[in-house]
């Protein structure tokens, strides 16, 4: 069984267009859909529930991405997660093939789709993880769309796959203990999956399914609080995987202001 789940915070319209896609071409495989609302004041709970089959918990306040994924994990039953951004549109048959795509590798604990946006422009959603160095790769790369697009129809095993669309098996999941919770936005998919890396498992980009990821919505309404959270989010992964840097890191930032 596949458990969708779906983060939702103060983005109703975006809420109901991934759960209308979700409906309007459902996945063959018995499948079930949770929302977790993280206090939302737009009414996205209540939107939510005009679908009887979506199964709503709502947060009394707004606990972050990782702790909001890991309540559904819990209250879900499926041996496939996927976790799902509610300003994601999965069309005809790509969960279908994603899952396929899992399950044809063993060894592959996380699969994750092509992303694109709403002009079917890729986005670079995978990588090797994060460091100084490959922060500024990736910056770069992601500059170039000619060479983003190479990059995403190539099937890989990259460090990462984003967060947006992330179809990981229960078993591994639970074995890293969830998603951390230290990182209340951003970065907690880089973690996670280096999480499972250690176990000796792989990740799996294919671009065999594709999704459309409405992207920068969120940050676009609240850029000073995004902005934030992302540097919070960002030393929180330094300071647990690359403490030497941190140091530099606050440097940096204090003279950026």
């Amino acid at each position: 069984m596949l458990s969708i789940i779906i983060v939702s915070f103060n983005a109703r319209a975006d809420l109901e267009r991934c759960l209308a896609s979700l409906h309007d071409a459902p996945p063959h495989m018995p499948h079930e859909i949770l929302v977790v609302d993280n206090a939302s004041t737009d009414g996205s709970a209540g939107a939510a529930r005009r679908w009887p089959d979506v199964r709503v918990i709502e947060n009394r306040a707004n606990v972050g991405f990782s702790a909001a994924n890991n309540a559904g994990i819990r209250a879900s039953r499926g041996d496939l997660l996927l976790l799902l951004n509610s300003d994601t549109v999965a069309p005809a048959g790509a969960i279908d093939t994603l899952v396929a795509e899992l399950a044809a590798e063993s060894d592959a604990a996380v699969a994750g789709p092509r992303l694109v946006d709403d002009q079917g422009r890729p986005e670079l959603s995978f990588g090797r993880t994060i460091s100084p160095i490959n922060e500024w790769r990736q910056k770069r790369i992601a500059r170039d769309a000619a060479t983003v697009d190479r990059l995403t129809r190539q099937r890989t095993y990259p460090d990462w796959v984003s967060g947006a669309c992330l179809l990981v098996r229960r078993a591994d999941a639970e074995a890293v203990g969830l998603l951390d919770e230290q990182f209340f936005m951003y970065t907690e998919d880089v973690d996670f999956c280096a999480s499972i890396r250690a176990l000796g498992r792989r990740v799996l980009f294919t671009p065999a399914a594709e999704v459309v990821h409405l992207r920068g919505r969120s940050a676009a309404a609240a850029p000073t609080a995004t902005n934030r959270a992302y540097r919070e989010s960002q030393l929180a992964f330094y300071r647990k995987h690359h403490p030497f840097w941190v140091p530099i890191l606050r440097l940096y930032l204090k003279l950026r202001g």
